[in-house]
């Protein structure tokens, strides 16, 4: 296992790029067998989803598109429970099977309410898939159809996510050293 330093805290190796590389293309290919004669709009959630999405997305064997939303809810390693839209869905989404692309689900609070919102806009379908689950830390029921992993409630980072912005480049994901 190998340690990194991001800032303040340090990181041990948790799951290795290896690793993640084989779920994605499992998940692609579970999607696109599961989305065969459609098109689904994969919707990645920024700013954490943008490498898992497009990675799955240049996995897929079926025609897709993509687009980006953003919401914020994390401070530093905690979230603060309040979810802010700070970039929209410009999209038509009626009649669109729409697959949410996630880096973490922690709560689920987040996701809960961006099914909800979407639920508006008329789509065919609206599936969730996330890269890593928090099963221990979910507070609502929530349909997750595609996971890559569930990880005990850690914090983690690299693959896409972050601790204050840094270290979203790191290959593989880490999870935080405790003291």
């Amino acid at each position: 296992m190998s340690r990194v330093t991001v800032l303040d805290k340090t990181f041990e190796t948790s799951i290795p790029e290896a690793e993640i590389k084989q779920r994605v293309k499992e998940l692609a290919k579970e999607i696109s067998r599961d989305m065969e004669g459609k098109n689904p709009l994969l919707l990645g959630v920024l700013n954490g989803a943008f490498i898992f999405a497009a990675d799955l997305m240049r996995e897929m064997t079926i025609p897709c598109e993509i687009s980006f939303v953003k919401l914020a809810s994390y401070q530093g390693t905690t979230s603060t429970g309040k979810v802010r839209e700070v970039l929209g869905i410009n999209e038509d989404l009626t009649g669109r099977d729409v697959i949410i692309v996630e880096d973490i689900i922690d709560t689920g609070l987040t996701m809960k309410q961006m099914i909800e919102t979407l639920g508006t806009r008329r789509p065919a379908s609206v599936s969730v898939c996330a890269l890593l689950l928090k099963p221990d830390k979910l507070q609502v029921a929530l349909d997750v159809k595609y996971c890559a992993f569930k990880i005990p409630n850690e914090f983690i980072l690299g693959y896409g996510l972050d601790y204050d912005q840094a270290a979203r480049g790191l290959k593989d994901i880490y999870t935080l050293v405790e003291p």
